[in-house]
């Protein structure tokens, strides 16, 4: 691999990424944090002038006295504390009188140029100091105050300027700036270092699901990823990861299991049908025995189509191919017809089936879905109730839509099946090993078609005492759904078709 392949891999990882984001992140923000700290700085230095401006201001009224327009300064000579002070206030410093006629001036002051007149009788009339940045020929520049002082005896006002210079103050932030500059490229080298090696911690658990998802395949769904116990983001990804491998570890275990009853279901009713074929074709002596042998292979290839067409009719169902035709339908009559169809096979059984139907429950819906639903809930609670058992159906209207409710008294469903009930072709073990035996589609289809009206399904079961399935359909179109009762998961009852 080119070293221009590697860095393109490099640049594109999210490694990379991280630690680049960190790094601008950290320059933005000593950039932001120095020019902040610089304004400060410049701000701090500011006052500090004018306040040593503001205090030599005070000190030239007690050492400077007019007298016949002229500027005498009454200090001790042989004081060096005075000279000092003296000669500093005359450092940078101009006095003019009213008349703009200059009486005084430094050298310094002079290299800034003499203020105008505008300017010396703006000063003079201002209640408030002047202050200005004024520069010479050689760049320096100078912070100016201006003002007037105030001759009692002769009645006079004074034009009086004396500054500093800006130089220390300049080479102060230009020290900081650069002391500042230089430091920079430190700080963000360590903190990409540190942020390189901190993003690869990070990003450990992340590449840990990667690899682990490149081993994961239909055979191998029993892997898990060990969480950090850290509790963090992190680890809710790889709960979330091993919960999803969970249910497709369940999906596929489903699937094969459907794979193995739909072969064996389908390879019934062939293999009986050839058999009876083949007696009829060796053995048949007389056209009795023919149509005999015709009957029954008829009989198998009804089972065959009744398969067929119910996977063909839940795959329609959940591909959105089955669209329902609503109408206003007596839900009331439409029970009671479905109630009335099961009364023969309930009383060959020896299972009691009673109804107690509200006289009118009028809504829209899909005629033929809502008559297939309430069939699979009877043929369930049929096939699983004993003889002597009964199996109630109760249909009310509330201010919602209406309520169907159909509970029977048999064997009910164990606690730890219920979570899985209304999953396509799942089916208690051991609870539906007869004759009869189902592919699991039925509670699909329940679920589906109470779904697709925008209803909702509750189930309550006790092993050993039987199970309610209640179906409410609202009046109404609304997104509901499958549901459950507090304390009861999402589906119970046995799934069958």
């Amino acid at each position: 691999m080119s070293a221009l392949a590697k860095f393109r891999r490099i640049s594109r990882s999210l490694r990379f990424r991280l630690t680049l984001g960190y790094a601008l992140f950290l320059c933005a923000l000593l950039i932001g944090v120095g020019a902040v700290y610089r304004a400060k700085l410049a701000a701090s230095l500011n006052v500090q002038i004018r306040d040593g401006i503001e205090q030599e201001w005070a000190a030239i009224k007690g050492y400077l006295r007019i007298q016949n327009d002229r500027p005498i300064w009454f200090y001790d000579t042989d004081d060096p504390d005075e000279s000092f002070i003296v000669d500093r206030l005359k450092r940078v410093y101009m006095l003019a009188d009213a008349s703009r006629k200059v009486r005084e001036i430094s050298e310094i002051y002079q290299s800034l140029g003499v203020d105008s007149p505008a300017e010396i009788a703006a000063a003079i009339r201002s209640p408030q100091p002047i202050w200005r940045v004024r520069g010479n020929a050689q760049g320096a520049q100078f912070l100016i105050r201006s003002g007037a002082i105030y001759d009692e005896k002769n009645e006079k006002k004074y034009f009086v300027a004396i500054g500093r210079g800006l130089a220390d103050n300049h080479h102060i932030l230009e020290q900081f700036t650069w002391t500042y500059i230089g430091v920079i490229p430190l700080i963000i080298l360590t903190g990409c270092l540190l942020g390189w090696y901190l993003a690869a911690r990070a990003l450990t658990p992340v590449l840990e699901v990667a690899q682990a998802a490149q081993r994961i395949s239909g055979s191998n769904l029993s892997l898990r990823i060990p969480t950090r116990g850290a509790a963090d983001e992190l680890d809710y990804l790889i709960e979330t990861f091993n919960r999803m491998i969970e249910r497709l570890e369940n999906s596929f275990s489903q699937i094969r299991q459907f794979s193995t009853d739909v072969s064996h279901e389908l390879r019934t009713p062939i293999t009986a049908i050839r058999g009876q074929l083949e007696v009829a074709l060796f053995t048949a002596s007389s056209i009795e025995q023919y149509r005999e042998a015709m009957l029954n292979a008829l009989q198998d290839i009804e089972r065959l189509s009744q398969i067929v067409r119910a996977l063909l009719l839940l795959s329609q169902a959940e591909s959105g191919q089955l669209a329902l035709q609503k109408a206003q339908t007596n839900l009331s009559s439409l029970v009671a017809d479905v109630v009335d169809q099961f009364q023969i096979p309930y009383e060959e059984t020896r299972v009691r089936l009673t109804a107690d139907v509200a006289p009118e429950c009028t809504i829209e819906v899909d005629r033929i879905q809502i008559e297939r639903m309430i069939s699979n809930l009877l043929s369930n609670a049929l096939k699983f109730t004993p003889p002597g058992g009964n199996v109630r159906v109760t249909l009310r209207r509330n201010p919602q839509g209406v309520e169907l409710t159909i509970e029977d008294s048999g064997c009910g469903i164990p606690q730890d099946h219920l979570p899985h009930i209304f999953n396509r072709f799942y089916r208690v073990p051991g609870g539906d090993s007869g004759p009869e035996r189902g592919l699991g589609l039925g509670l699909s289809f329940v679920a589906w078609i109470v779904k697709a009206h925008g209803g909702l399904v509750r189930v309550q079961s006790t092993p050993g005492k039987g199970t309610c399935f209640t179906v409410s359909l609202p009046a109404r179109d609304a997104a509901m759904g499958i549901s459950e009762t507090p304390g009861i998961p999402v589906a119970s009852g046995m799934n069958e078709l």
